[in-house]
């Protein structure tokens, strides 16, 4: 569809999701719903062996609660609106409520990013510097940065969502995507939308290129402290502290970077493939990532097993 010379102030929004592939539409409305389920449950179950098991009050088990809490956000930002897209012949979302829904999976998105460098500063002290753990890591330090980086992550998501709704829209009203992602909505604009490319440039190495380069030299720093121990045994635990985090760290930059750094299908023939693949795998990054942090966190950490099974327990003994 052509876009209108004429603007005016937009409405509303159509999203297409998958009506280009209804017979797929039924089939993942099932797989997200349960996905989305795992998610509650997994991340809402974390949460609350942190809060009510004290042998988990430390800086890394604060810092995997408010991860948790974050999954469930940004899941919940988007995933029931896809879910009633796959219901809807024609789903539509009101300005407002595009805006809404575009500022809270930018904040969420931009929060982990940031949180998941704090863990990694966690975890380099806590082997490098174990003598010094409780000092730099005290409570008057963990909990400014997990404030720090909800704060970080809420402020870039209101300069890019304020320069997305301000733009003026033509009259193609009709959004490539599941959802009201910043990226898809831009490409309706019917103005100069440089200043909204160079910010978005900025916030790509804020958000993704800084937290990278910190976590990576943090791990080179964690590496090389673990290969010094002497004993096997040592090694193996020291390592079993950060792999979880770092298991997370790979899948959620992963799937960012391939998300946003893949080069672009140039064959015509290839175009309905390469636009379900910009759909899906934004997709895989809002549900899937989410679904399996809790699962990475309780397979690899004894605390946090014993910690559920504390709390089966209690709950059998209370009934």
């Amino acid at each position: 569809m052509e876009k209108s010379n004429q603007t005016s102030p937009m409405v509303e929004f159509i999203l297409l999701g998958l009506s280009a592939h209804p017979k797929l539409e039924k089939t993942f409305f099932v797989l997200i719903l349960l996905m989305y389920l795992v998610v509650l449950l997994g991340n809402g179950v974390l949460i609350l062996v942190t809060v009510l098991d004290s042998h988990l009050h430390t800086p890394m088990y604060f810092f995997l609660g408010n991860l948790s809490f974050l999954d469930i956000c940004y899941t919940t930002s988007s995933v029931p609106l896809v879910l009633d897209g796959f219901l809807t012949r024609q789903m539509t979302i009101s300005f407002s409520a595009c805006a809404v829904q575009m500022f809270l999976s930018f904040a969420m998105a931009g929060t982990e990013c940031v949180l998941l460098g704090m863990m990694a500063f966690d975890r380099y002290v806590a082997i490098c510097k174990p003598l010094r753990y409780s000092v730099v890591m005290s409570r008057a330090a963990y909990v400014p940065m997990a404030a720090g980086s909800w704060t970080i992550g809420g402020a870039a998501s209101v300069v890019h969502t304020t320069l997305t709704i301000q733009l003026p829209f033509c009259g193609d009203n009709v959004i490539n995507h599941f959802t009201c992602e910043i990226l898809a909505v831009l490409k309706l604009a019917c103005a100069d939308i440089s200043i909204n490319v160079i910010s978005m440039g900025v916030t790509n190495v804020i958000f993704l290129g800084v937290p990278v380069l910190f976590i990576s030299f943090s791990y080179m720093f964690i590496i090389a402290t673990i290969l010094r121990i002497p004993s096997a045994e040592g090694r193996k635990k020291a390592f079993s502290t950060c792999s979880a985090h770092l298991t997370v760290v790979v899948i959620f930059y992963g799937t960012l970077f391939f998300m946003y750094g893949k080069p672009k299908s140039k064959d015509p023939l290839g175009t309905d493939e390469q636009d379900l693949s910009d759909k899906l795998v934004p997709l895989f990054y809002g549900v899937v990532t989410p679904m399996l942090n809790p699962i990475i966190y309780s397979l690899r950490n004894k605390d946090v097993k014993a910690a559920v099974r504390n709390l089966v327990a209690q709950k059998q003994v209370s009934q």
